[in-house]
């Protein structure tokens, strides 16, 4: 396994996951996620908010909100 540089380490590094209802898995390790709407990087003890139709991992509930309005989910 390759050595991690400094940045690599402060900032960790990005997981890949499929999202369930209620839980997810992970297929490729990391410490976190980027959110849907926002960019931010979500550490995965963190991750509370996804949608298993568009497999996406949101920040807030503001930002899964503002998503299923973009797609017409809600009004």
């Amino acid at each position: 396994m390759p050595a991690m540089n400094k940045i690599e380490k402060s900032m960790g590094s990005l997981a890949e996951l499929v999202y369930g209802d209620g839980e997810y898995h992970v297929v490729r390790p990391g410490t976190y996620v980027i959110c849907a709407v926002t960019g931010v990087h979500i550490p995965l003890d963190d991750l509370r908010y996804w949608s298993v139709a568009f497999q996406e991992a949101y920040a807030t509930p503001e930002a899964s909100l503002s998503r299923a309005k973009k797609v017409g989910l809600y009004k």
